[in-house]
């Protein structure tokens, strides 16, 4: 039986954050692709049967969304360990990026692919048909463009196909991947359903739902700043910024390079080292312990006083705003620097959240809240038209 399945997808600059089915299975992979060849090199201490399929995604992905297709790549941590890995630029569209697309659909497989799921799609010869229905989101600012159509057009009505090259357990196998439906949330107003609903969307927050709030959402190429008032996103107020953690975090990485000699893989691996609970804002240089505060200090300062002169500019205009949230993984690099802002200066009504996973993770969260209350509304309708077509008994 070929049923569709649920899944909700938040592509981060950092990371992509996946859930699947009821929530019953997550996949966490670094938002890095690099170009491969067909029969990548692998070392012969690594048999592919016994890893994780996370740790060697190798593919090559057939889409007519993609502006280069049929091209293949090496996908997540298997990308950082390459010469010419690449992550998405700062000043880049979301909507409009191949990469976007490369790890939105081998997040999909890998989904697809799993021994749990093979009841649930056809498969014929190492080909698996699979189909979902998707919730996912962009920065106000491409969907205030209506960059969302065009992204969303483009994912329905093809077939894109993901095939496993020298992959773990998915060696030689084949998914097509086709949307049944596809739903794609302004990111601000995806955090607010987060902040104030649960998984059925029952009311969770009930002191914030009157309030006019502001949520301001760091990403890592963008920052998007709702404005809520009335339980609704004022569309006209909200902004969308070209500024987010990304090029801060390349700039740490270049620093750390030229002045100690050490190669970090990836944005993720500043982040590590940004945020981690012991040793924070520490490397190791040949063996040997070293502080790379000055460097970290500086540029996440800077990009902290742009932030809040952000907030404070937005706050101006909505006057009674009465709280500003701050989410998304920007606003858990950023955090100790922007409180100490404010406490020395305007002293603003704000909150993050202590839970660094519950931060990351709100995007995707509320996706899978809003595409799974979508298919319940669509399914109890689907019921009542199915049951004005039965003949009355007599």
């Amino acid at each position: 039986m070929n049923t569709s399945r649920i899944c909700a997808i938040d592509v981060g600059n950092d990371s992509v954050k996946a859930l699947f089915g009821k929530s019953d299975y997550e996949l966490y992979i670094p938002n890095v692709i690099a170009r491969e060849t067909e029969d990548r090199p692998v070392i012969g201490i690594e048999d592919l049967n016994d890893k994780d399929p996370i740790e060697g995604i190798h593919v090559r992905v057939h889409s007519p969304a993609l502006k280069e297709n049929n091209v293949i790549y090496r996908v997540g941590n298997l990308a950082t360990k390459s010469d010419n890995a690449s992550e998405l630029d700062p000043g880049s569209s979301k909507s409009e990026e191949d990469q976007t697309l490369v790890m939105l659909f081998a997040s999909i497989a890998l989904d697809a692919a799993r021994e749990e799921n093979a009841g649930i799609f056809k498969k014929t010869n190492h080909v698996i048909e699979a189909n979902y229905t998707l919730g996912t989101g962009l920065p106000l600012r491409e969907v205030k463009e209506g960059k969302d159509v065009g992204y969303r057009s483009q994912l329905l009505g093809s077939v894109h196909q993901v095939e496993f090259l020298v992959t773990p357990k998915y060696q030689g196998v084949k998914v097509n991947i086709k949307f049944d439906q596809v739903k794609v949330y302004p990111e601000g107003f995806a955090a607010y359903i987060n902040l104030v609903m649960d998984n059925d969307l029952n009311i969770i927050n009930r002191d914030l739902i009157d309030k006019s709030i502001l949520i301001q959402d760091i990403g890592g190429l963008s920052t998007d700043v709702a404005v809520i008032k009335n339980r609704n996103v004022d569309d006209d107020k909200a902004q969308g910024f070209n500024i987010g953690v990304s090029e801060a975090l390349e700039s740490i990485r270049e620093e750390i390079r030229s002045k100690h000699g050490v190669e970090l893989d990836s944005r993720r691996d500043v982040v590590d080292i940004i945020t981690r609970k012991n040793d924070r804002n520490h490397i190791r240089v040949k063996g040997s312990r070293t502080s790379v505060h000055d460097i970290t200090d500086r540029i996440l300062l800077d990009l902290a006083k742009k932030q809040y002169r952000h907030l404070r500019n937005v706050w101006q205009k909505n006057s009674q705003t009465e709280i500003c949230y701050f989410v998304g993984g920007g606003a858990m690099v950023l955090k100790e620097y922007i409180k100490a802002l404010n406490n020395s200066l305007d002293g603003y009504n704000i909150e993050f959240f202590e839970d660094e996973k519950e931060s990351i993770w709100m995007m995707a969260n509320a996706y899978y809240k809003l595409i799974a209350d979508f298919v319940r509304k669509n399914n109890k309708e689907m019921k009542s038209k199915e049951a004005e077509k039965q003949p009355i008994q007599k």
